[in-house]
């Protein structure tokens, strides 16, 4: 009797841990593994990349339609990062006839927690189809320190592609909590900085563009690796910090002329609940960034403070609204959700109260739908109306109110 061959390596059926059958020949499990091997050592090396979509049918205004589907407000911002983002990648799809070498437009967003920086930068990333990144800038410190290096922010966008250097060299790359490494006065330090001016300077040759020697699987564990070349001039870096205590440096600023005529005047049209608006390259150089990072950060813009409105939309509007997603969890279940206006209401009071942002609505929630996501998906019941009795019973129980009345 003719026995079964695999076709790559020739061996028997019987000489193999397992043969598999095809079409028109077999082949066996270590062949299987063997061209598995090949391919991963073949992957990071693969310069088949697809770039970002055609702009020459997307415009900015498409952009920022598509942003306000997600993200509630900050027409401002959403305007600036459109702008920006389309500037960058018409830079980089097309080649300019007039030998005029267009620079990269990355951008810093200041605004306060729960306003929707990393959703923005998150949104734009998926819509364009893009590389995306996010890093913390806390967890980077100078090389020799502990810590991360400024050459993890790149590990990160090329894990994100399977390590195709082409397709994440034209990536995003979004460095939230930027304000933390600030240093501590407006005057250079003459010590180290470990985790302050010494990171900005790290940072400089990447927001600019050059190439960067990348180690795949982090710097200071394995120095024996072989280092990725990644060129950061297509890179598009947006920067998001709180910058806790900036109002005052901006109040200051505006108000730096007390005496004179026509200064009573011109403070009466400064909005104080909203310093923000007015901000200036000038001020985060008083906050600690030094003028090179500022310099390489053109697309200066701001968020806006959530209001009552706004809270409330968020809770409802957004193609992945809070409340949606709730409605859509019960309904696997088989069971119809529903709020009343008043639990509505009572969700935003708390964030508004807490000062919590649009993150504290996440918050509120689940410790309200806690105890009704643990019963009610064993009971026999095909709907269920949360009102604000129910949500204010809930609430009281958690630890989470307990914590923040403390």
């Amino acid at each position: 009797m003719k026995k079964n061959k695999c076709s790559f390596c020739g061996r028997d059926e019987d000489q193999v841990p397992v043969l598999l059958n095809g079409l028109d020949g077999f082949i066996c499990s270590d062949c299987v593994e063997q061209a598995n091997n090949v391919l991963k050592e073949i992957r990071p090396h693969s310069k088949q990349a697809s770039g970002p979509k055609d702009f020459s049918k997307l415009k900015p205004i498409d952009i920022k339609k598509h942003l306000d589907e997600y993200v509630i407000g900050q027409d401002d911002a959403k305007k600036s990062l459109a702008v920006a983002v389309y500037n960058h990648y018409k830079r980089i799809s097309t080649q300019s006839d007039n030998n005029v070498e267009i620079e990269k437009s990355n951008i810093i967003l200041v605004g306060e927690t729960g306003t929707g920086k990393t959703l923005l930068a998150k949104t734009i990333a998926k819509f364009l189809d893009v590389p995306f990144a996010m890093v913390d800038a806390t967890v980077l410190t100078e090389a020799g320190y502990v810590g991360e290096d400024i050459e993890s922010l790149l590990v990160r966008l090329l894990q994100a592609t399977d390590y195709n250097v082409e397709r994440a060299e034209q990536g995003i790359v979004f460095i939230d909590e930027i304000d933390k490494i600030a240093r501590k006065g407006d005057n250079p330090s003459i010590t180290r900085d470990v985790s302050g001016e010494g990171v900005q300077q790290g940072l400089l040759k990447l927001l600019e563009g050059s190439v960067v020697n990348v180690p795949p699987q982090g710097g200071r564990k394995h120095p024996e690796q072989k280092m990725i070349a990644v060129d950061t001039k297509n890179i598009l870096f947006i920067c998001g910090g709180a910058f806790e205590g900036i109002q005052k440096i901006i109040a200051r600023r505006l108000n730096t002329h007390t005496v004179g005529y026509g200064v009573k005047e011109k403070n009466q049209n400064i909005d104080k609940n909203n310093f923000l608006q007015y901000i200036a390259p000038q001020d985060l150089r008083s906050f600690g960034l030094i003028p090179e990072i500022i310099g390489r950060l053109p697309v200066l813009t701001h968020l806006n403070p959530l209001d009552r409105n706004a809270l409330r939309s968020i809770l409802t509007e957004p193609k992945n609204a809070l409340i949606k997603q709730y409605i859509e969890l019960f309904r696997i279940d088989g069971i119809e959700l529903s709020f009343t206006d008043e639990t509505y209401d009572f969700i935003v009071d708390k964030a508004i109260e807490y000062k919590l942002g649009a993150r504290g609505l996440r918050s509120i929630c689940e410790a309200i739908m806690l105890d009704v996501m643990f019963e009610y998906p064993s009971k026999n019941v095909k709907s269920l109306v949360i009102d604000k009795e129910l949500a204010e019973k809930h609430f009281a129980q958690t630890e989470l109110n307990h914590i923040l009345n403390a």
